[in-house]
């Protein structure tokens, strides 16, 4: 058993094998954890989607059951899941009003690069899957590239994406159903060349981190804040605290946890590994959050019950 984490180390799950599941996000529901990620394989050939969305689930935060792949690549040519597609960053909300499990993923259709900047739409009736594909489409026509979703305390959901080549952040509100979003966008960070997104709410402000656009390379880690999802968004200076905080600690975000009952924030970022995609790792690191900055340092090891912040 887990009971600390160790940042940058490769996890391993109940089985003993390492945590697969890259670029991840999270839903909690019902008192258990669920990480969605990328399915990795070795090689430069992993960083395309040979296998799927993979999906585990924890009680803890610290011991991950895999659950199998959650979505699958289709191995129907020319299909917009074909394996050697790109599948990234799959974040999964649950709608209480069709109670459906709706994944969204950022989709580069096979052999166009960077091309394509869709989005790719599957729905599931439990939080492990399968879930079925529904369609791929540029949401309001517009690039969608790095992207995350949130939920707001009013059952209201967002999609946040890198657009327009990655300039400029869009926010867009969702359908009631998830399945799309809706006829508006605001356009956040005009020329600010910012992706990676992860957005929080706490303690009455909204939190987004972000990174630099510098590929596979880590760069500073990127903190603003807002009064609503749609801004004005006011960026602050870069969180991280000590060695190597202008590469975020060798990782890049992905996602901002706040445990149930809990007042700690969790930054969960991907150390990311090209040559070899199935090795890259996490970190996990606290992050206190306030609408003057915030503050992250390095831990070897930390535990949500001796938080550090």
């Amino acid at each position: 058993m887990i009971s600390e984490f160790r940042p940058g180390e490769p996890w391993p799950d109940t089985d003993g094998i390492p945590v697969n599941a890259h670029g991840g996000g999270f839903l909690h529901h019902e008192d258990v954890w669920y990480w969605y990620g990328e399915f990795k394989t070795a090689g430069t050939e992993g960083n395309v989607a040979q296998v799927g969305i993979s999906c585990y689930s924890s009680r803890d935060l610290y011991n991950w059951k895999n659950c199998g792949i959650a979505l699958p690549v289709s191995e129907e040519p020319g299909a917009p899941l074909e394996r050697g597609c790109i599948m990234e960053r799959p974040k999964v909300l649950f709608n209480e009003q069709t109670r459906k499990f709706v994944m969204w993923l950022h989709l580069e259709r096979k052999g166009q690069g960077y091309s394509s900047a869709e989005v790719a739409v599957a729905v599931g009736d439990t939080p492990t899957g399968p879930f079925h594909f529904h369609r791929a489409f540029r949401p309001n026509g517009q690039m969608s590239r790095d992207m995350t979703l949130f939920k707001d305390e009013q059952g209201v959901a967002w999609q946040l994406r890198s657009s327009e080549e990655n300039a400029t952040l869009h926010i867009a509100r969702l359908t009631e159903d998830y399945l799309d979003c809706g006829p508006d966008y605001v356009r956040a960070f005009e020329d600010g060349w910012l992706e990676a997104p992860a957005i929080i709410h706490h303690e009455g402000w909204y939190h987004l981190v972000g990174s630099y656009c510098t590929g596979w390379r880590p760069n500073a880690c990127r903190h603003a804040v807002a009064r609503s999802v749609e801004g004005p968004w006011k960026e602050l200076i870069n969180p991280c605290v000590g060695p190597h905080n202008g590469l975020t600690f060798h990782s890049q975000s992905t996602f901002l946890l706040n445990p149930p009952g809990s007042n700690q924030v969790i930054y969960v970022g991907d150390r990311w590994n090209p040559e070899d995609a199935v090795s890259g790792t996490y970190v996990w690191l606290p992050i206190r959050l306030s609408p003057d900055g915030a503050e992250m340092r390095w831990f070897d090891r930390w535990r949500l019950e001796q938080s550090p912040v």
